[in-house]
């Protein structure tokens, strides 16, 4: 099995490169995904946010209002912490069931959109990171995601440079061309990906 990082800053396409590589057979693991999915209805990790933050981050079919509970949140490190401590620990238990329900010789790709500012790329085989220029990022955010430009410049300035996440990267996807040209790319890097795993899942069966 070969462990992926995929990471990349807002804007820059990394859905489009985890889309594509799910194509070619990667198993993905999506850590927003999960997030969603460990505090869903009915699930101990929304009791135990309700427990934290009180009834009021409810709306009225008793699901999660993230708006309100970011608004509480994102003002405040310790609430923040206090929310992280409950929904982390879960999205790393879920993320593990599904890494171990993959084939032995499987490329798992973690889609993990804050990779780098967690400082996360020690716990993957390597880290691929999608990148994109400023410009690019700033194009598509306002012209596909609707957003402001002064509200996409915030987001793109609270991530990671683009320099850490190059540092970070084992290899770097350009997503700075058309979707003919990322498509040959990542078909490539499937196939370094395979190789890597079929190596690593050898050098595992002869121990």
């Amino acid at each position: 099995m070969l462990k992926v990082g995929l990471t990349g800053g807002i804007g820059a396409g990394k859905s489009e490169v985890s889309r594509l590589l799910v194509e070619h057979g990667a198993v993905l693991i999506d850590a927003d995904r999960i997030a969603r999915e460990v505090v869903a209805p009915g699930t101990s990790g929304l009791a135990a946010v309700v427990e934290a933050f009180g009834e009021d981050v409810l709306t009225a079919d008793g699901s999660l209002d993230r708006p309100k509970l970011g608004s509480i949140v994102f003002a405040d490190p310790e609430r923040l912490a206090v929310l992280n401590s409950i929904v982390h620990p879960l999205v790393g238990a879920r993320s593990r069931e599904l890494e171990e329900a993959a084939a032995p010789d499987a490329v798992v790709v973690h889609d993990v959109p804050l990779l780098t500012e967690n400082g996360l790329a020690p716990l993957y085989d390597l880290v691929i990171v999608v990148d994109a220029s400023p410009e690019t990022q700033l194009d598509r955010l306002v012209r596909l995601r609707g957003m402001t430009g002064q509200d996409a410049r915030a987001r793109m300035a609270a991530q990671a440079t683009r320099e850490q996440r190059r540092q970070i990267a084992d290899i770097v996807i350009d997503n700075d061309v058309p979707l003919d040209t990322l498509r040959k790319r990542v078909a490539e890097v499937w196939e370094d990906l395979v190789r890597r795993a079929r190596e690593d899942s050898a050098e595992r069966a002869s121990e």
